[in-house]
């Protein structure tokens, strides 16, 4: 049986995950590396998180990879999605998730530390980063577990437009301007993020 402690690592899936909160017996949890970098979407076009090729990818092949045992553990979350907070691009359609990943709330404010007074109060030259020398920046650093630099990583909030996603800076800034969800300046011409799922999963089972 794991021990189940916020902040601690368990092993789940193939993947070691991280404790970000616990409730009713339950444990969120997210990858404790980066697992793998995808772009946000398949085409370059307005969306959101509820029609986007990454989130179903994650509830689909990336959910299938686990075992019948695995999978009754984890539980199925409504997941609201607010608009940007800087630019008010739409957050779009609340969705239901086995497998997904952090909104800016939760990466700004509950599970890295509190830096919300940055996320309602940006600064007149602010556009594009939060506060380069935020305290909570180190907490939302991620790698690949095969790096030994770190790496920017997706999550589910729009950028300024609905062709943006926010992200996670390697530095652990929040890029609230967002990253094209699928146009890069990769070799492909592709714009590859970092994916760090995370999960609601039973803490007992039988």
């Amino acid at each position: 049986m794991e021990e189940f402690n916020i902040g601690g690592v368990i092993p789940f899936g193939g993947y070691n995950w991280r404790i970000l909160d616990i409730k009713d017996n339950a444990a969120l949890i997210i990858t404790e590396y980066i697992i793998e970098q995808r772009p946000y979407h398949d085409a370059y076009k307005d969306i959101t998180w509820a029609d986007c090729s990454l989130r179903k990818y994650l509830n689909g092949e990336f959910y299938d990879k686990f075992n019948m045992a695995e999978r009754s553990r984890i539980i199925p979350v409504i997941n609201k999605n607010p608009d940007n907070q800087w630019y008010g691009t739409k957050g779009g359609a609340d969705t239901r998730d086995s497998i997904f990943i952090l909104s800016v709330e939760e990466v700004v404010c509950q599970y890295f530390g509190d830096s919300s007074s940055k996320l309602y109060n940006p600064g007149k030259n602010q556009r594009y980063w939060f506060e380069r020398k935020d305290e909570n920046n180190s907490k939302r650093y991620a790698r690949l577990e095969t790096n030994t630099e770190y790496n920017w990583w997706w999550i589910r909030t729009p950028g300024r437009v609905n062709v943006k996603a926010v992200y996670i800076h390697g530095d652990g800034n929040i890029g609230i301007q967002g990253n094209n969800i699928l146009k890069g300046n990769l070799s492909d011409g592709r714009c590859t993020g970092g994916v760090r799922p995370a999960l609601w999963i039973k803490m007992e089972y039988h």
